[in-house]
């Protein structure tokens, strides 16, 4: 069965950088497209970026050009640097693989991020 492991959270202060990982095991992590959510207390799911089998990526708007998702299938391991956090980025984050792009199939325990206001 597949299983993914989300780490890197934690406590930062408005405008500083963290960097989420996600380990995945059971599978062929190559593969499988790569998306990441998040989720506040009270608020929807919402999409956060997505990196491809192949490599293509994108970004919701709210997070594009402060997040970067990227991937390294040798360590079968998926990474989104989130930089210049601001309080509204406060939510837990979870990944989540499919063979289908946009249909994910497998999801992680999720990371808190928290960023002070």
């Amino acid at each position: 069965q597949v299983q993914l492991v989300e780490s890197g959270g934690g406590l930062v202060q408005a405008g500083e950088s963290l960097r989420l990982s996600c380990a995945a095991s059971g599978s062929i992590f190559s593969i499988n497209n790569m998306d990441w959510y998040r989720q506040a207390p009270g608020k929807q799911r919402e999409w956060v970026a997505r990196i491809t089998s192949i490599g293509n990526t994108a970004y919701a708007d709210s997070v594009k050009g402060r997040f970067t998702t990227s991937r390294d299938n040798a360590k079968n391991t998926g990474y989104l640097q989130m930089n210049s956090l601001k309080p509204e980025d406060t939510a837990v984050y979870y990944c989540a693989l499919g063979r289908v792009i946009g249909v994910p199939s497998v999801w992680g325990q999720g990371t808190q991020v928290t960023v002070a206001s």
